[in-house]
């Protein structure tokens, strides 16, 4: 039996998602609950991961922080985008916030399992910075675990460039995280 070109079926699949901001009620509980499987994630990931998401996002915290997401990601110096299938599926999700006038922060850049492989980070990435460029900012930061090698990948690939923290961060945490800036005085990778 002849097996399926596998590059050309997800050739097919890459294009058969839509990126949107989100706008809804639907879309926001579709991308809480994307958040929340990031977390789960997270929490599963290894055990340093596991300690820093439950010392940073308790349950009633991140709760708190899922409710705030329309607020703290508010257009128009924010933005919360949301990937979809074709179907309506939600497949990924992605965010920006203000930090200083200048400076927009990247926050919870999360693609489910099942859609991994297609480009939604890349291409998610890449809308949120053509965003931020286009309200004003400067440049983009962004922060990692260290053990999200893909993720580091990404960054790196789309010309982030390594950095130390740009906001104070508990020196028991500093050893596993990874921070990374994008100075939009440049095209978009």
């Amino acid at each position: 039996m002849k097996r399926p070109n596998t590059q050309a079926v997800l050739s097919c699949v890459v294009k058969s998602y839509s990126i949107i901001q989100t706008t809804t009620a639907a879309d926001l509980a579709a991308v809480v609950a994307l958040c929340w499987e990031y977390r789960d994630f997270l929490l599963a990931n290894t055990p340093v991961d596991r300690e820093i998401t439950e010392t940073f996002y308790p349950v009633p915290k991140y709760e708190a922080l899922m409710n705030d997401l329309p607020v703290i990601h508010a257009r128009p110096r924010g933005i919360i985008l949301l990937a979809r299938s074709a179907d309506g599926t939600p497949l990924a999700c992605g965010m920006t916030h203000p930090l200083d006038p200048q400076s927009a922060e990247i926050k919870r850049i999360f693609v489910a399992p099942e859609a991994r492989g297609l480009g939604l980070a890349k291409a998610l990435c890449r809308a949120l910075l053509v965003q931020a460029q286009a309200d004003g900012y400067q440049r983009v930061v962004l922060d990692t675990s260290r053990t999200l090698t893909g993720a580091v990948a990404l960054y790196l690939s789309l010309g982030f460039k390594e950095r130390g923290p740009y906001q104070p961060i508990p020196d028991s945490a500093l050893p596993h995280l990874r921070f990374f800036e994008y100075k939009l005085d440049t095209s978009i990778s």
